[in-house]
């Protein structure tokens, strides 16, 4: 291989380098700001389920590190999702110099609604499907048997919750990127109602703990958003080839005008 052909391999892998420690910094910024009230992060946390446990009960650390390692295990997990922007944001600048014009301009918007998507899906798992959720399971518990969940247990179950709802919660930037570049169009979308409320469900139980409950709290919102998504990607309806096609047409008049 020339040395010619090797500089810009080398100057990307330098360039990848920079926006991975970026992001890692950014991370490691936020988690030591944080790792202090690590403690208080987590009964946030866990205050749905304190809420809805029997007077008298309380929650319960089967491992001996499991106090103290499981409220700095949430911290970095919080860690990163509030970091998400900026990691989102360090991926685009990895990419943005290979984009057109016209991509760059969809690209912004795109980093702050799935952003805020993501958080809006954090919220609604936290604020709504919590509350729900642990009212009906524990009033579901057999005579004779104490609610006393596990600390790391319960932090496994609601973070495999909260990256569900989060991912669940970009549908709508899903749909309209595949109708800005052409893939389908909401007309089409529109005839596949059966087919993606069944998948909503099958999605439910693929990405949430093993109860309808959870499954079901999760595929509604997600067909909603699948609606929201089709009716907004009216407007990218074949934008993606346009703007390509008006790209090719001012290459070929500035080859034509040469």
């Amino acid at each position: 291989m020339a040395v010619e052909d090797t500089q810009p391999l080398i100057s990307h892998l330098i360039e990848l380098r920079k926006r991975l420690l970026n992001s890692i910094i950014a991370v490691l910024v936020i988690f030591l700001a944080l790792v202090y009230f690590a403690n208080d992060i987590y009964q946030i946390v866990s205050s749905p389920l304190i809420k809805q446990m029997p007077v008298g009960s309380t929650m319960i650390a089967t491992d001996v590190a499991s106090p103290f390692f499981t409220p700095i295990k949430l911290t970095i997990y919080v860690s990163v999702f509030l970091s998400a922007p900026v990691i989102l944001y360090q991926i685009w600048a990895f990419i943005a110099p290979a984009l057109y014009k016209h991509e760059r301009k969809l690209v912004t918007p795109l980093l702050i609604s799935s952003s805020l998507l993501f958080y809006l899906g954090i919220a609604f798992a936290y604020f709504v499907v919590f509350p729900l959720a642990f009212g009906f399971l524990t009033k579901t518990a057999p005579m004779g048997v104490v609610v006393s969940t596990d600390i790391a247990k319960y932090l496994d179950f609601v973070m495999a919750l909260f990256m569900a709802f989060g991912v669940a919660f970009e549908v709508p930037v899903a749909i309209i990127l595949l109708c800005w570049m052409g893939v389908t169009t909401p007309d089409a979308l529109k005839k596949k109602r059966p087919y993606i409320f069944v998948g909503a469900f099958i999605v439910g139980m693929l990405l949430t703990p093993p109860d309808v409950f959870s499954q079901t709290l999760l595929a509604i919102p997600m067909y909603c958003l699948f609606e929201i998504g089709v009716f907004f990607s009216r407007y990218y309806v074949g934008k993606g080839r346009r703007d390509m096609e008006d790209v090719e047409d001012d290459v070929e008049e500035d080859r034509n005008s040469k």
